[in-house]
Parts: C-alpha cells; structure tokens; sequence
C-alpha cells in the first residue's frame, strides 16, 4: 500500500513540475509578443547614441610570483654522501661546494684510467718507431693511435666524475629544500639532492585578452602592487609576450620584477599588473552589440529618423575596448545605431525604438 501512494505521490510532483515549466515558458513568450507590439506592426529595437569618447587602455590583471630560476639540482655520480655544507634557507652562489660523495671508489677509477694511458702511450711510441723501421704495418700503428686517443677520453671522464664528486650550485639562490642527509647513498640515474631557487628577481604571470596585447610590447615598465604589502609599490618590465593565445584565448605575458625592496616578496605569492597608457585621443564607440552578427562583419543598422526605418550601413571598425568597438570610418556623431533586434531587420524595415 505504501509503494502505491509512494507512487502516486512521484506523479503528482512530475505532472506539477511540468505544468509550471509549460506556464513559464507561455509567460516568456507572452512578454516576447508583447516587446515586438509595442511597435504597432514595427520590429521594437534598442539603440544607441554615436558619440566621441575617451579611449582608455589602462587596465590590470592579477597573476602568481613564480622564481626566475628554479632547480631541482640532480646527484650525476654513485656513491655515499660524505659530507653536506649547507642546510634549508642558506643563500648559496654559483660553484659553492653545496655536499661531498665519497670519492674513494671514483678515484680508484681515475688512477686506473690514468695507468691506461701513460700505458697506450708508451706503445704507441714503439709503434711508430716500429713502423720507421719497416716493423709494423700502417694498421697496426693507428690502432695504437685510436688505443692512445680512447684511453685519454676515458681518463678525462674519470677525472670529470671525480670532480662531480664536490657537488657544486649551478646557480646563485636559495637553498629551498634539502632531500639528502649525511651517510645516504646517491645514484648515478639522479637522486634529488636539492632543490634551488633564485628569487632576486622574480617573475609574474598574468594573462591578457587580445585587445589589451596589441597594446603590449617587449621592455614596457609595469607598475606591480602585492596584496600582502598593499602599501609598496613595485616595478617590473615585460619580458615575454605568448606568441600564441591558450586554450581560454587568452595570452601569457611574464613580467621581471627586481625583488630588492625592503619587504621581500616571496615566490608564490598573488601579485598585480597595473598596465598605464599614454592619454588617447577620443575616439567614435558604439556597443559591441550593434553588429549585425559579430565585429568582423562591419555592418551595422543605422535608424533613419525621418522615416523611422532601419538603413544598412558598411563600417570599418578598429579597436575592441571593453563592450565597445572603436568606428575608423562609416559613422558620424549624432547618428544612431541599432544595439538589440538585429535578427528581425532587413534594409527599410520600420522600426520602434524600446527605452
């Protein structure tokens, strides 16, 4: 008995459901009825004054501080930590000594590869002194050549391990992390000995839309404000500018920033981009919305007050400033344009203007 009324309930609720969409729906299209009467047989349309306006280009964007050199700095030779000089926070230069591997077992290598050689270069001599003589053949005397030669390649790799063996800072920074400790061992396929940042200068990333990269270039100074030190200001220069937009259409720009203030920001940390422009003269704008269709077709309706019908006009349009679109050539002040009802007008069509 329960499930039946359980059931019976579910319909109710589904047969309600559906009759408040149905009522909706015929109000919506009740009041889209009543927007097209108002103009008494005319397409009702919004409009928009043409009129010179101040260009402004200034705008900002908000972005993360990341480092200007960041490492996880790899260990390139096997063996047992023997020694480590520095620890978490320390500021290292590069070629610092950062830690030591036990270098017992390479050096035996080096000592080895050193015996090789002076060996291979001693025959090589009685080769060629052979070969004067008429004992040895061409052959075999640049065999002892190719012996010598190889022999000196592996004695330079041996000494280079056995330098490795003073595992140095590749770069001048800080140490962020530290992942080994004294008696661990280290491989040669890279084990993550440090991690290393430099933030001396660091970088911000924000992202920006295509009108505001146009007016973007290589070497422009920004003014950078951080929420975490509201009252300093800081100072950046572009530094990169995406050739191409992201999957969002946006562009990535990078901004360097000297972080030699005396609050110190951190890599991490929110940061603003205030990009300032030189004073634009005014320019005609008229909504975005008034295109027929999008901004690249340049074609917009034009109310012709005399006979209160929409006429087409050609234009050519320049920058897209926000909601507006800046008009180089096909309007004047003082016309009117067309913003909404576009879908409705062909050329002549009577029109009546909705407030």
């Amino acid at each position: 008995m329960k499930r039946v009324i359980t059931i019976i309930i579910v319909v109710v609720v589904a047969l309600g459901a559906i009759a408040y969409v149905l009522s909706n729906n015929k109000k919506k299209n009740e009041e889209k009825t009543a927007f097209i009467a108002k103009g008494g047989g005319a397409v009702a349309v919004r409009v928009a004054q043409v009129e010179k306006k101040a260009v402004d280009l200034d705008f900002s964007a908000n972005g993360n501080f990341i480092p200007k050199q960041e490492l996880n700095f790899l260990s390139e030779n096997a063996g047992r930590v023997k020694a480590i000089y520095v620890d978490e926070g320390d500021r290292v230069s590069k070629g610092q000594v950062l830690a030591r591997v036990d270098a017992e077992i390479i050096n035996t290598d080096r000592e080895t590869a050193e015996a090789t050689y002076e060996n291979a270069k001693r025959d090589e001599a009685r080769y060629q002194s052979s070969f004067q003589t008429g004992g040895v053949t061409q052959q075999q005397l640049d065999q002892a050549k190719l012996a010598t030669k190889n022999a000196k390649l592996r004695l330079q790799a041996s000494q280079r391990r056995l330098s490795d063996a003073n595992i140095k800072s590749p770069i001048n920074g800080i140490v962020n992390k530290r992942y080994i400790e004294v008696g661990a061992f280290v491989t040669a396929q890279g084990t993550q000995l440090f991690e290393l940042v430099d933030v001396s200068k660091l970088k911000l990333k924000v992202n920006v839309n295509e009108s505001q990269v146009a007016n973007l270039k290589i070497g422009d100074q920004i003014e950078i404000k951080s929420s975490v030190f509201p009252t300093d200001s800081f100072s950046g220069k572009v530094t990169f500018i995406a050739a191409k937009a992201d999957a969002t259409l946006n562009f990535p720009v990078e901004i360097e920033v000297e972080n030699s203030h005396k609050n110190t920001l951190k890599a991490g940390m929110y940061g603003t981009a205030v990009f300032k422009f030189p004073k634009q003269a005014p320019s005609i704008l008229i909504p975005r919305t008034s295109f027929v269709g999008s901004v690249s077709s340049n074609q917009v309706f034009v109310l012709d007050k005399a006979s209160n019908t929409a006429k087409t006009r050609n234009v050519v349009a320049g920058r897209i400033l926000g909601d507006n679109v800046e008009i180089l050539d096909g309007l004047k002040e003082g016309e009117t344009v067309i913003t909404s009802g576009q879908i409705n007008l062909t050329e002549g069509t009577p029109v009546s203007i909705v407030k």
